[in-house]
């Protein structure tokens, strides 16, 4: 008898009215992994990473990683802090033909089509498919027919489900993958404007989805896939800017959570579910909202640990003649202004605002450049030099007061890396008090 997929296990306990729910890493920071898996070991629990699209795909993403690579470096990462890597659920998020779109749908499809089939063969068993989008040859001036996403949706799980055939003849012990489907979430990256009104998904829209995707499946003989359905994605009313944070609601999306209890197999995913409260997670899950993504919050923590060192550094260190500073912050900034591609559509204003997000904004675009040699270089020194002298208790109260009180009592020590990855879990804490019920 096969293994249940642990995230079925997840819905099963969120259908007995147990407010059970995981939080998924949306990040390729090895920094950010290794606190992720290192938090997990404390309580002995799943780890859920995912990849989107625009980041790994079969020509490498903005990653250089396929799916393979990136499996690979996570459990690369795994073996360094000795984390078992069954303990590891991989996503493809937003797969289908969002990095195609401008071609005909035949040919997006097709490149859709080998990416859902390279994701699966990876040993990825959490799988988004997302088909929201117009293509090519599509009317853009009018909305996409639901029953055409859906349509859209059920080809690519049929590729999923031929593919997992395909891992389970040389490997038997291959996890069944479980899908989710729909992708109404807000802009890539933050949204654009700071005073959006987001509008939570109706139940209208919600119900169309599901009943449209069970239909397609069905017409394309994948009434066992259908089974493997979990979760749907929808905006319950989450989402931040630059420098505001557009606070859970629940009586706002009441309506909409109410509904989710008439399917007895689905839960809700909620994307963009960074910077809320501890309190807003735990009222999220106990509404349905199962599966909460995270993803620029854990390297805002990071980006905050890091410049937080370098202060430090400079207060310890500028008067040494005999060591080179490692100028993060400067570096960074130089990297961003080098190569703006990364970040130049998502922030406006002029320069002094542009400056000011660069570094601050909470849409984090910071993160495509803490890769980049001459950034990670700076993050090298910067680890290096700290470890030449004893950072003062003073210092790091000054800098980093929660990791003082932490190394206080004992449960932390002044050793950088160890400050900047307790920084990003910090935020993974904020994310558990709401998805592990006490």
């Amino acid at each position: 008898m096969s293994r249940k997929h642990p995230l079925k296990e997840m819905v099963a306990l969120q259908k007995k009215g147990v407010p059970v729910g995981i939080y998924s890493a949306c990040s390729a920071n090895d920094i950010v992994l290794e606190a992720c898996m290192e938090r997990a070991m404390q309580d002995s629990a799943y780890v859920l990473i995912e990849a989107t699209a625009n980041q790994v795909n079969q020509y490498g993403g903005y990653t250089g990683m396929n799916p393979e690579d990136f499996r690979c470096f996570v459990y690369s990462i795994a073996e360094k802090v000795k984390f078992p890597v069954d303990r590891i659920i991989l996503g493809g998020d937003h797969l289908g033909p969002l990095t195609w779109k401008s071609l005909p749908e035949e040919k997006a499809m097709e490149e859709a089509k080998e990416l859902v089939r390279q994701f699966v063969l990876a040993g990825f068993t959490k799988i988004h498919i997302d088909t929201s989008m117009h293509l090519g040859d599509d009317d853009i001036n009018r909305k996409l027919e639901t029953s055409v996403i859906a349509e859209r949706g059920a080809i690519l799980a049929d590729v999923a489900e031929n593919a997992y055939k395909e891992l389970v003849a040389s490997n038997s012990e291959a996890l069944h993958p479980v899908y989710v489907i729909g992708s109404e979430v807000p802009i890539p990256g933050g949204s654009q404007g700071e005073e959006e009104q987001l509008q939570v998904t109706t139940v209208t829209d919600f119900c169309e989805t599901v009943d449209l995707f069970k239909e397609a499946f069905q017409r394309n003989g994948l009434s066992e896939a259908w089974d493997n359905v979990i979760a749907i994605v929808v905006q319950p009313g989450v989402e931040f800017g630059d420098e505001t944070i557009h606070e859970y609601n629940r009586d706002a999306a009441k309506e909409l959570c109410e509904t989710l209890k008439n399917y007895p197999n689905l839960v809700f995913e909620g994307h963009s579910t960074d910077y809320q409260t501890p309190d807003a997670f735990k009222a999220m899950v106990e509404d349905g909202i199962a599966i909460l993504k995270v993803g620029p919050a854990l390297t805002f923590a990071l980006r905050e640990a890091l410049f937080a060192l370098n202060h430090i550094e400079n207060e310890l260190l500028k008067d040494r003649k005999d060591i080179q500073l490692s100028r993060f912050i400067e570096v960074l900034e130089e990297a961003m202004i080098k190569k703006p591609e990364n970040w130049i559509k998502h922030y406006h204003g002029n320069e002094e605002r542009l400056r000011f997000a660069r570094k601050y904004s909470f849409s984090d675009r910071c993160r495509y450049y803490l890769p980049v040699p001459e950034v990670q270089d700076a993050i090298n020194r910067l680890m290096h030099n700290l470890k030449t002298v004893d950072i003062p208790l003073s210092l790091i109260s000054q800098y980093m007061p929660i990791q003082y009180d932490r190394i206080r009592k004992g449960l932390l020590t002044k050793e950088p890396e160890s400050l900047a990855k307790d920084r990003v879990i910090n935020c993974i804490d904020q994310y558990l008090y709401g998805t592990q019920p006490k």
